[in-house]
């Protein structure tokens, strides 16, 4: 006879590689049911963009059937919750806040940002950004939103701005509030000001991610931030060429400053090589081959992984229709296997803070 215990039992055997321990003990498994020969369960991960999902699932199924029999039926619901930030969080609802930074600008932080989001959203998750380039605010062109104006609604007695939804992403920016043929001229307590309200003064509801899409250098923005917002961790993006990873350096090295600590998720090497649309095979390496692998490398940052230069990429920034929603374009997949590497890094960052302080 098929018992509960003996589902367990067999499942315990599942590692969860990341996580350093089996399906079980990390409490992953949920609502078990039997009947006669037939097994249900689910399997509850860490994050949906879960790289290992499959691998998971079938090493599940092949533990099942070597403890309790071949002739069993197995049906497994594989499902997600994100672990917040072990970190106090300032906004309510939101489980983990990540900055997209880079030392320079010019390197497609922003596109990374909007391909990043995209991705994580049509992985499961509830995602949202936050446009800190307060003066050069470019997310809502590239999620295809100029123009929109962010209604205002009271909640529990308290006047929030209501962030635009786009591709599955909520979207706050300053390029919803100021006209858009309009400078912004503050000086920098007027831009960190405006910055926090994005964040206390916005109806985020539920969310797993907010991605924070960061000026490029390390000014007064980059300040305030960290002291006002508990970070989960930061991505810093980079092309290859030395001018670039010079000023990427910089960046790693605010985060890791003894005041501020933020830990750095990853690298990521956007333009990495160029590759004309009629010739997809060809790889053309015009700013440099490695130099965000080689950096990640140095200072022991892990590599997210590297985004070609194409023109879709460019034409769907342009058009509001970021390129990771094509999910079977190279550079689509590409953000996906990003999104799903990043996710996996802060679930275990996430975990270890856990463990860390029980």
């Amino acid at each position: 006879m098929i018992t509960k215990e003996k589902v367990l039992q067999a499942l315990s055997t599942v590692p969860e590689p990341d996580l350093k321990g089996d399906l079980v003990s990390l409490n992953m498994i949920r609502d078990i049911e039997i009947e006669g020969k037939q097994v249900r369960f689910t399997v509850v991960l860490t994050t949906p963009a879960c790289p290992l999902k499959e691998k998971i699932k079938s090493d599940c199924e092949a533990a099942l059937r070597r403890d309790l029999g071949d002739d069993i039926s197995i049906d497994i619901h594989m499902t997600a919750e994100v672990a917040p930030s072990a970190k106090a969080p300032l906004i309510q609802g939101v489980k983990n806040v990540i900055a997209i930074a880079s030392g320079k600008g010019g390197v497609g932080k922003s596109t990374v940002t909007a391909n990043l989001a995209v991705a994580l959203a049509k992985a499961g998750a509830r995602v949202g950004i936050v446009d800190a380039d307060i003066f050069g605010p470019s997310i809502p062109t590239m999620f295809g939103v100029e123009g929109e104006h962010p209604p205002v609604q009271d909640i529990d007695g308290k006047q929030y701005i209501i962030p635009v939804q786009a591709h599955g992403v909520k979207v706050i920016s300053m390029g919803f509030l100021a006209p858009e043929e309009s400078a912004i001229v503050w000086r920098g307590p007027m831009a960190s000001k405006a910055l926090i309200q994005f964040f206390g003064d916005v109806y985020w509801d539920e969310l797993d991610y907010l991605l924070v899409d960061l000026p490029p250098g390390t000014s007064d923005i980059h300040l305030t931030l960290v002291q006002a917002i508990p970070l989960s961790g930061a991505v810093v993006v980079t092309t290859p060429q030395k001018v670039a990873l010079a000023d990427a350096i910089k960046a790693i090295a605010m985060f890791r400053q003894p005041q501020i600590q933020v830990p750095i998720l990853g690298l990521i090497e956007n333009m990495a090589y160029f590759t004309p649309a009629e010739l997809p095979e060809n790889k053309y390496y015009i700013f440099g081959k490695d130099g965000g692998k080689m950096l990640a490398e140095r200072f022991d940052i892990p590599f997210l992984g590297e985004v070609p230069l194409v023109q879709a990429l460019r034409e769907g920034g342009d058009a509001g229709t970021p390129i990771a929603i094509e999910e079977e374009h190279p550079v689509g997949k590409a953000f996906a296997e990003i999104a799903s590497t990043l996710a996996q890094q802060l679930a275990v960052r996430n975990a270890q803070a856990e463990a860390a302080t029980s």
